[in-house]
């Protein structure tokens, strides 16, 4: 049967309460923006703002429930989230509840995301793209019975729970492998025998990326999409990512654990896990032919935060590090012996968190795929018990 959008859910809008009021403030109840959605998750966990039940009561937010979903209504349209427990949101968000007996709340979730991209040519605004209630009202979807909606979500339910838990070891790992970082370089007085100093570009080659736009794909080329600044963040290229020719230096073409780093704007160094794609300006490809990607890595990172100072004591427009405070950055070089034993401890760890990461994008991929076909009806699930 079809309705439309706006008949299966209630569509509740958001507020910020005053911020002149500091009681309205600093609560113990979540209060979200955009911001904090994360997209590697379902469910967002965690907001930067709070506030208290007397700003909840002076304001014209509203608490979500679990399981309702919130999505991203002006600006950057369509992101989406799931809530776990109650909180309030802004007004640059809607939430959506399911209406009961007529919905499955996971079911709606993943609705509303394939019809993100219908809900984007709908918006509405002179300066910001708005998502309004007229925007649901104007969509409509067709509605198998809730037996099957349950199956349906939890078929991809279970790709992004495996996803979550895969998203939590790698926490956990990066977590572990500070900790050995920290107590292996940092806990010592002196330099031990046999170690040496030396600096970042004493250790490894920091490779800076092309300006793409002069190395467009030809005519008969497929391309490949650009590694920015906006895609080292998000984890992963997409179709709003730029394209490149395949036939530029192999230097210049990253792969899956390569080590990023970006030194202008937003200061992040990461392990690449995005599939192939080609380097852009701003960006260095971190390698080396003397040491491993373990020990380049881990103290690349470790200099990142006193690089991300230098970038915001020096920023007029956009905040950068030049090449020479990569050879001022110190690094220690371990006997062979110690080398060894270190990177025998890290080297598993960083290589864990890049498989899972490069299943999380299988899994993702995955999920996109079947989820159009699910939606539509293209795969029968109605032989498929829970």
């Amino acid at each position: 049967m079809k309705y439309k959008l706006s008949e299966i859910m209630d569509i509740i809008g958001g507020g910020t309460p005053k911020t002149s009021k500091p009681e309205y403030w600093n609560g113990d109840i979540p209060w979200l923006s955009v911001k904090d959605f994360n997209n590697d998750y379902r469910y967002v966990y965690e907001t930067e703002k709070t506030i208290t039940q007397l700003g909840l009561d002076n304001s014209s937010t509203k608490l979500l429930k679990r399981n309702d979903s919130i999505i991203s209504a002006r600006g950057t349209v369509g992101e989406m989230a799931m809530i776990p427990y109650p909180m309030a949101f802004n007004q640059s968000c809607y939430g959506l509840r399911a209406k009961e007996g007529l919905v499955d709340e996971e079911y709606l979730y993943y609705l509303i995301k394939h019809n993100v991209v219908v809900l984007k040519k709908n918006t509405h605004g002179s300066v910001f793209d708005t998502i309004t209630r007229d925007t649901f009202d104007g969509i409509e979807v067709e509605l198998p019975s809730l037996v099957e909606q349950k199956v349906v979500a939890s078929i991809l339910r279970d790709l992004d729970d495996k996803i979550e838990v895969n998203n939590e070891i790698n926490k956990n790992l990066l977590e572990q492998a500070q900790s050995i970082f920290t107590q292996e370089f940092l806990m010592f007085d002196r330099i031990p025998d046999g170690w040496q100093e030396s600096s970042l570009l004493g250790i490894a080659d920091y490779l800076n990326g092309l300006a793409m736009q002069k190395y467009r794909p030809k005519d008969d080329e497929q391309g490949l999409p650009v590694l920015k600044i906006k895609e080292l963040r998000q984890g992963s290229c997409d179709f709003n990512s730029e394209l490149c020719s395949s036939s530029i230096k192999p230097e210049y073409i990253v792969h899956d654990g390569d080590v990023i780093f970006s030194w202008s704007g937003s200061l992040l160094v990461d392990l690449w896990c995005g599939g192939t794609c080609g380097l852009n300006q701003h960006l260095f490809k971190v390698t080396s032919s003397t040491y491993d990607k373990w020990f380049y890595y881990a103290w690349t990172n470790h200099h990142l935060q006193k690089f991300a100072a230098i970038a915001a004591d020096m920023a007029t427009t956009m905040g950068h590090i030049k090449r020479e405070e990569l050879s001022k950055a110190e690094v220690l070089i371990p006997s062979q012996s110690d080398y060894d034993r270190i990177g025998g401890l890290l080297a598993p760890l960083y290589d864990l968190v890049i498989a899972n990461r490069i299943e999380n994008r299988k899994l993702a991929s995955l999920r996109d795929e079947l989820l159009p076909q699910l939606m539509s009806g293209q795969l029968d699930v109605s032989e498929v018990s829970l």
